[in-house]
Order: structure tokens, then C-alpha cells, then sequence
């Protein structure tokens, strides 16, 4: 990857070369050295039926020769891919081989609060938690990372993080999905996209920038540098996520070709939608299918934007497609028969203000202070009002849908389902959240800004699950020492 001096010179000589009629385009696909991707391993259970992941320091080369201490699951970075269906009862061992405390909490999973993992449910060093928990969500492309409080960009960045992917026991049906990709690997590929900066002798830079913490100006893809792939199908479904501290990224090919996006953070759409470009910030997934020929090259690429948080374009994955392709199956015209998220008349709505970096209403996190007390089964309207430079919104257990943002109706592939959105700068994000059946009035889920440097500094609150009616019973104030083991 080039830095940014180097960029910037070559774009000026090939602006120049291009006015005399010479030259690529800036949509040609760089043929530069690359790196085979490395897709992550599935994870088995084991005799006990667990699946187990255990944390532990390591050292990786990024850059051949260049050992790198990093952390990483059952291996020096990243972890492997957990792959369950619905009905499945998940019986978890996670072991802390690290020397300080952590969690591991399960993005875009519903599950009971002590069962999340969130800032709540620390690991000590040395230490192991066995959650366990029925699948009962439809198909979807979840994953996980650690979430200590105060500590959770510097845990990520280092390399703790995995796809956890659901599966629905009826997915041969057309109403659940039946014509996608789905061989793991080889159509359906996980792509966790995170900078990094690396140093000169191969290690992470931990430097981070004023407002944002820590970004980079490097690509790694599931942990590969200069990432390529060997296309061997005509259709590959791509699983993306922004596995990125802060920095947001605009998602397309080099060449401008269309794909179709086939699923949200929360699942699948009800239909595809066709599209060039799409928009990732820290924490959101996004599922598309592409198209490609025979012997053809093809580079996904992010393009630069408008906001500190995506103002470089950076090369993400190459990809060669092998001489042999047959035709591209069509896609199903009706991917989920989910409901809609219905929102009653009489919904509660509640307003979160983004202050800052650092809070939320004008508070920051409080590890004893319960925010929000939500009926179980509850629809309500959640208003995001940012009144600065740009955020993003995760709510823990949930899935929403996107009503509109500074009144206007969001992309079709942006509308949901969804648990992580975008909040531009000085704009309202309006959402219709269902939330789950777990009561729990004494153990919290999160919800904050998920740029990680905002979340540690306090852009997080907290709410409870309770019986319906029992709303103004819950004690808002939990024990200093409250934590689930």
C-alpha cells in the first residue's frame, strides 16, 4: 500500500499522462504483488460440546520476516469462524491466557444480558466463562471482539476479533435464502477489513489521532496484507465487515461494475438490491453477491469521502478469476419473508443526543447507572441526534430498522435489518427498534457510539430488559463490584 506522499505523486503524474491520451484509467486494477487471502478456519466443537476460543498473545508477520507481537483466538490474530444454525444451543468455554482482564462480547447476537458479554461480564487473567444460549434469530452475519470498558479499541486493534455466522434450519426454502453462495471459502467468503499502521520493522503502530484514536493507513483483510483471492465460481458472496477502530469505508469495484447487496448486520433482505457502492463504519456487516467472468481481473476497492473518518482510497482485495467460470446462477427474487418491523401508534420514542466524543445525553458511561428501562417484546422509536462531527450507533440484543435520517429515506440496503448505523455529522437518525423477550431488571446491555476510541472514553449507555409493567420498579443503581463470572 502506498503512503499517502506516494499517492499523491502518482496520481498527479497520471492526471498529467491521461490529459495527453496516455495511461490507465483510475479504475484499472493494480496487478502489484498480493498475498493469498487467509480465510479463517471454521471452529468445531469439541468432545464436550463446546466451542472453544482462547485469547492469547502471539506474534504475526504481516510483512514477510517481520514478526509482529499481536493477539489473536486460538492463534496469533483474529480468531476462527463460529458457524451455528437456529435452534442450536451454543455452550461457549472462553479461556483469557492474557495478562489483564477482557470480555468477548457477540455482536448482533440475541441472547440474555449475562450472556453477552458486554463490559459487565470480564474475564480476569487467567480466567475462563462458559455461556451458553439457544440460536432463535434468522439467518445473519454476526461476529465478535472483546468490550472492556475503557480498554476495548486498544483489545480490537490488536487483533481480537472473529465472524460468527447464523444459518436457518429452512434455508433451502427461496424465502430463506436458497440460491446464494454458500460454500464457505470458496463462494462464501468472510472479509474483516481493518487498518492498521505498520512500522518499518513489520510491528502495529499503536498512535492514535486526535478525535478518532487509533486509524491506519494499511489494509489488512482477514489479517492478509495486499489481500488477493482465486475466483473459481461465477458468483461469490462476500461477507463484509468494518472490523475498523474508527475509519469508514466506501465499498465498490475499481471498475465501476454493479453487484447486489442480499444482506444487512441483521440477516437477509427481502430482496436484492443493485448497487456500486456501499458504506461500512466500525461495526456494521453487509452481505453482496458478484459476478465474474472468466480469466477476468477484478479489484475491490474503498474510495475516499468527505470526512476525516474515509478521506483515503485504499485497494481492498484482488480478485483473479480462474479461465474456467460457468454462468452466474440468477438470484432469488425473494431472499427473506421476515416481518417488518411495525411500529404502534402509541410507541415510545426516546432521544439519545451524541455529545462530543464522550457521552451521551450529556452523561458519560457509568458502569452502575441503568439508563433505560424497555418493556420485553417492546417497538419503539429511538431518535439519534448528533451534534457534532461523525458517530455511529450500536444497540446491543436488538435489530432496528432505519426510518430515515434528517428525514430522508435511507438507501434501500441501509434500511435494515440492522443494529449499527452511520450518524452523519449534525443529523438525526431515526429507528424503529424491536427489542427481545430477555428479562433481566439487574444485568445491562449497551448501546454507544461505535468508534472505538468514543466508546472507551464514555459515549455508552445502558439499559434493561424487564417484564412489561414493571418498568418503574427496576433499582436504576447496580453494585460498583456488579459482574457475572
Amino acid at each position: 500500500m502506498l503512503s499517502r506522499r506516494q499517492f499523491l505523486t502518482l496520481a498527479a503524474i497520471a492526471t498529467a499522462t491521461a490529459a495527453c491520451g496516455q495511461g490507465p484509467t483510475s479504475s484499472t486494477p493494480s496487478p502489484g504483488p498480493a498475498n493469498p487471502l487467509r480465510i479463517p478456519p471454521l471452529l468445531q466443537a469439541g468432545a464436550d460440546g463446546r466451542f472453544t476460543l482462547t485469547m492469547k498473545a502471539g506474534t504475526t508477520e504481516f510483512v514477510a520476516g517481520k514478526p509482529a507481537p499481536t493477539w489473536g483466538f486460538n492463534g496469533s490474530y483474529l480468531g476462527p469462524t463460529i458457524r451455528a444454525r437456529r435452534g442450536d444451543r451454543i455452550r461457549m468455554r472462553v479461556v483469557n491466557e492474557l495478562d489483564e482482564p477482557t470480555t468477548v462480547h457477540w455482536h448482533g447476537m440475541r441472547l440474555p444480558a449475562k450472556m453477552d458479554g458486554g463490559p459487565h461480564q470480564m474475564i480476569p487473567a487467567g480466567g475462563e466463562w462458559t455461556p451458553e444460549w439457544t440460536i432463535d434469530q434468522p439467518a445473519a452475519t454476526s461476529w465478535y471482539h472483546p468490550h472492556p470498558h475503557g480498554e476495548t479499541a486498544r483489545h480490537v486493534y490488536r487483533g481480537l476479533a472473529g465472524m460468527f455466522l447464523l444459518d436457518d434450519d429452512d434455508d433451502k426454502d427461496e424465502a430463506a435464502g436458497a440460491g446464494l453462495p454458500g460454500e464457505y471459502g470458496v463462494d462464501d467468503i468472510p472479509l474483516v477489513i481493518q487498518d492498521r499502521v505498520i512500522g518499518d520493522d513489520g510491528t502495529l503502530v499503536e498512535d492514535p489521532v486526535a478525535t478518532w484514536g487509533l486509524m491506519g493507513d494499511r489494509i489488512l483483510v482477514n489479517g492478509t496484507l495486499d489481500a488477493a483471492f482465486q475466483v473459481t465460481r461465477p458468483a461469490i458472496r462476500f461477507r463484509l465487515l468494518n472490523g475498523s477502530n474508527a475509519r469508514k469505508y466506501n465499498i465498490g469495484f475499481a471498475d465501476g461494475r454493479a453487484f447486489h447487496v442480499v444482506g444487512g448486520d441483521a440477516g437477509l433482505l427481502r430482496a436484492p438490491v443493485q448497487v456500486t457502492r456501499v458504506s461500512l463504519t466500525p461495526g456494521e456487516r453487509v452481505e453482496i453477491v458478484a459476478t465474474f467472468k472468466a480469466g477476468e481481473q477484478a479489484l475491490l476497492r474503498s474510495f475516499a469521502g468527505d470526512l476525516d473518518l474515509d478521506d483515503r482510497e485504499f485497494d481492498l482485495l484482488r480478485l483473479d478469476a480462474a479461465p474456467g467460470l460457468k454462468p452466474a446462477a440468477a438470484l432469488p427474487a425473494t431472499l427473506s419473508d421476515r416481518p417488518a418491523i411495525e411500529v404502534p401508534a402509541d410507541a415510545k420514542v426516546r432521544r439519545f443526543t451524541l455529545n462530543g466524543s464522550d457521552a451521551i445525553n450529556g452523561q458519560e458511561m457509568d458502569m452502575t447507572r441503568i439508563d433505560e428501562v424497555v418493556p420485553a417484546g417492546a417497538v419503539e422509536i429511538w431518535e439519534i441526534v448528533n451534534t457534532v462531527y461523525a458517530h455511529n450507533f450500536h444497540i446491543h440484543e436488538v435489530e432496528f430498522a432505519v426510518l430515515d435520517v434528517d428525514g430522508a429515506k435511507p438507501e434501500p440496503y441501509l434500511a435494515g435489518p440492522k443494529d449499527t448505523v452511520y450518524v452523519p455529522p449534525k443529523a438525526t437518525v431515526r429507528l424503529a427498534v424491536r427489542f427481545g423477550e430477555f428479562v433481566d431488571p439487574a444485568t445491562p446491555y449497551m448501546y454507544h457510539c461505535h468508534i472505538l476510541r468514543h466508546e472507551d472514553e464514555g459515549m455508552m449507555g445502558q439499559f434493561v430488559i424487564v417484564t412489561p409493567g414493571t418498568e418503574a420498579q427496576v433499582n436504576r443503581t447496580l453494585p460498583a463490584t456488579h459482574q457475572h463470572a
